[in-house]
């Protein structure tokens, strides 16, 4: 996860939001474009990263870094 900071282009794994304590802590029905196209890093906090999607509006999110995969 250190290569993922700030300008890298990821993509969300599924398997890892889906299960995770934020998902089960709060409304888990993602919307599937976090999923299906590619997000960049705007920020990094610790353990969490400001993902912005897309060139449609769509609202940013934090994601833990771990539940991000470099975009190849």
């Amino acid at each position: 996860m250190a290569d993922i900071k700030k300008g890298s282009l990821v993509r969300v794994v599924r398997e890892k939001l889906e299960n995770s304590l934020e998902a089960k802590a709060s409304d888990n029905r993602f919307p599937p474009y976090i999923f299906e196209s590619k997000g960049e890093i705007v920020d990094t906090r610790g353990d969490y990263a400001f993902v912005k999607f897309g060139k449609v509006p769509t609202p940013n999110i934090w994601l833990r870094l771990d539940q991000l995969e470099k975009f190849e």
